[in-house]
């Protein structure tokens, strides 16, 4: 399969300038990430799209060259954890197509219901992204469908790398664009457009360490899978890229760093927090690269992208409240006492005296390492942080009390 080129991206670029589908997005400048990169951040609002990420811009380069052919048999289907879905689903209608959208079970039910409500008929198959791709594949081979890949297809490749065109236009003194990784159609597109206009850019790719293809894809000289990738960053846990991607990455990619999924949250936070923009995991691991030790940008004009909003309310809890226990603000207390009345009460109000405040309490009897009439408070308490985590240990346990810090909230 041929490389995509500058020609084509300009071309799709044509094809989605329609503001009521692809609309251009800001770039701002974070103060907060710039003090702590050492470098002038400025972030690239994708997730701003009208389906919340950048996958709109392919789907419709894609779905609008299809629609202009006069074999095609009038339907698409398509398989995504989410983000592609919508897009797929939005330029199906907007071009008065019909759209089928296969999406994993796991997929969150944000995103399954806005695919529903831009028009596509959705099937929830498998587990992972691969068992419903390998269903739509099936759907395709039995109606002959037109399948739209998330990523393995030139045009939506070229799609993506419209966002490149974008960006640089916008602000041609960077110095280096984050982007994220899953199947690699945005990274390549955008590495595409930018690098052949200015080879000076630097172009780094991010992955979810428990996701990541593309670090031994580059070692070994072809793509490699992941059967089982594990990541809150669910829009890139793809398990792999495929030849086109690959050979765009090589050629124009010039670093690829991994990320946990501890940093993707305390990004998604920091980002919530300082930028006032709400993000999903796989739009945050730009950001978490920024945070991460594995990444300088020290002195340059760097620019990540932030492609994707879309994220489960459910899913949006857990990742703050993670996100919190990492920054020593939401602790897991477990204190010994005897099981007497009152002593609930002696402990609270311990942990009231230096301000905290609890959010949960409970008792637990039925515990092996108890002695006969001994028990274990388990408090959920909020803090401002170490030091006064710190500080809160240390005053139950100057009231006489045992006291443990439990790893996880629960």
């Amino acid at each position: 399969m041929p490389r995509v080129s500058l020609p084509d991206i300009e071309a799709a670029r044509a094809r989605v300038r329609d503001t009521h589908i692809v609309e251009e997005t800001p770039i701002e400048y974070s103060r907060s990430l710039s003090e702590r990169a050492d470098a002038d951040v400025h972030l690239k609002m994708e997730h701003l799209q009208r389906t919340g990420s950048f996958k709109t811009r392919g789907a419709h380069n894609k779905v609008s060259l299809l629609a202009e052919d006069d074999a095609f048999s009038g339907r698409v289907v398509a398989a995504s954890a989410g983000n592609h879905a919508q897009g797929v689903a939005l330029a199906a209608a907007t071009n008065d197509i019909e759209s089928t959208i296969v999406m994993p079970e796991t997929a969150p039910q944000a995103k399954v219901d806005a695919t529903r409500s831009y028009g596509a008929d959705v099937e929830l198959v498998g587990q992972t992204f691969q068992e419903a791709v390998s269903y739509a594949r099936d759907l395709e081979a039995e109606h002959d469908w037109e399948f739209v890949h998330a990523y393995d297809d030139p045009a939506i490749v070229a799609g993506q790398g419209t966002l490149g065109l974008e960006l640089y236009e916008q602000f041609p003194d960077v110095d280096a664009v984050v982007a994220p990784i899953g199947g690699g159609g945005l990274i390549s597109g955008v590495a595409t457009a930018i690098k052949e206009r200015d080879p000076s850019v630097r172009i780094v790719g991010v992955q979810a360490e428990h996701a990541a293809t593309v670090p031994q894809s580059l070692q070994k000289g072809e793509p490699v899978a992941n059967d089982d990738p594990q990541t809150i960053a669910d829009g890139i846990a793809t398990g792999g890229i495929c030849e086109l991607t690959y050979e765009h990455i090589d050629a124009y990619v010039d670093e690829v760093v991994t990320v946990s999924d501890d940093r993707i949250a305390q990004a998604i936070l920091l980002l919530l927090e300082r930028a006032k923009q709400l993000v999903e995991g796989a739009g945050a691991v730009s950001t978490a690269a920024l945070l991460s030790d594995d990444l300088d940008v020290a002195g340059e004009t760097v620019i990540p992208l932030l492609c994707g909003g879309n994220i489960d309310v459910s899913a949006l809890q857990g990742v703050l409240t993670h996100a919190q226990a990492a920054r020593h603000q939401l602790l897991h207390l477990r204190v010994r006492i005897q099981d007497r009345p009152g002593k609930m009460a002696e402990v609270s109000r311990v942990l009231a005296d230096q301000g905290a405040n609890i959010r949960s309490v409970r008792h637990e009897r039925a515990v092996d390492d108890l002695d006969v009439g001994e028990a274990y408070l388990m408090f959920r308490v909020e803090a401002a942080g170490r030091e006064h985590a710190d500080q809160l240990l240390a005053g139950i346990r100057d009231a006489g009390y045992d006291v443990e810090r439990l790893a996880h909230p629960q």
